[in-house]
């Protein structure tokens, strides 16, 4: 599957500028009621709504910086807590999603924890009501291998996301920036000579599988 590498760099941009539109807007509405605002109580409402807008953006960014960047090179290793971190505070923003954490690995490489973060985020876009999310790797001499499972009383995934990932190109016009995170692990997968699995479809349970060498 090919893909312009000017459009997917545009798609990623603007999955990013999707995902921060709702908390910096937050802060800017926020900023906007606090100049008008002149009892006190109120005022402490405001503040309070600006922080829990500060720290969603400030976890979306840290979780994108992550899962898009390129910080450190492709070739450096990550701190599973960093990792686990960045999951956490992009989740706990709205409360839908509990987050299972099974890494023993003290340490991924880049590529191992930009696969895992983009599957992550694919299955919890995935739990269209919520439910829990259960993250595994484990590094071998040679390859990681990453496991990512939804489950929860209404599980979809994409029809175009699966087929992008399982190497199919999406239907004509099909193109959007959800499916940024899709296309990345896609290329990750071919560059690292790994694999990919997605489980059949299950209204409650989602299962994404990943291998990568090096």
């Amino acid at each position: 599957m090919k893909i312009d590498a000017v459009d997917f760099a545009s798609l990623l941009c603007a999955r990013l500028c999707h995902d921060m539109l709702s908390p910096v807007s937050a802060l800017s509405n926020g900023l906007e009621l606090l100049s008008q605002e002149t009892d006190p109580e109120r005022r402490q409402q405001c503040l309070d709504l600006l922080g829990g807008s500060t720290r969603a953006t400030v976890a979306k960014l840290k979780f994108f910086r992550l899962a898009f960047g390129a910080a450190g090179g492709l070739g450096d290793v990550v701190d599973s807590d960093e990792a686990r971190d960045a999951l956490e505070g992009i989740f706990a923003v709205n409360g839908r999603v509990e987050l299972g954490w099974m890494v023993a690995e003290p340490a991924l490489s880049k590529p191992a924890v930009k696969m895992m973060l983009n599957l992550a985020l694919i299955a919890g876009d995935a739990l269209v009501r919520g439910g829990q999310l259960d993250i595994g790797a484990e590094t071998v001499p040679g390859r990681t291998e990453i496991v990512v499972r939804a489950s929860g009383g209404q599980t979809k995934l994409d029809d175009a996301i699966r087929q992008i990932l399982l190497g199919m190109p999406p239907h004509a016009g099909a193109l959007a920036p959800r499916l940024g995170p899709a296309l990345l692990v896609r290329a990750m997968a071919t560059s690292y000579q790994g694999r990919l699995q997605v489980s059949a479809d299950d209204p409650g349970h989602l299962m994404l599988g990943a291998l990568i060498h090096g």
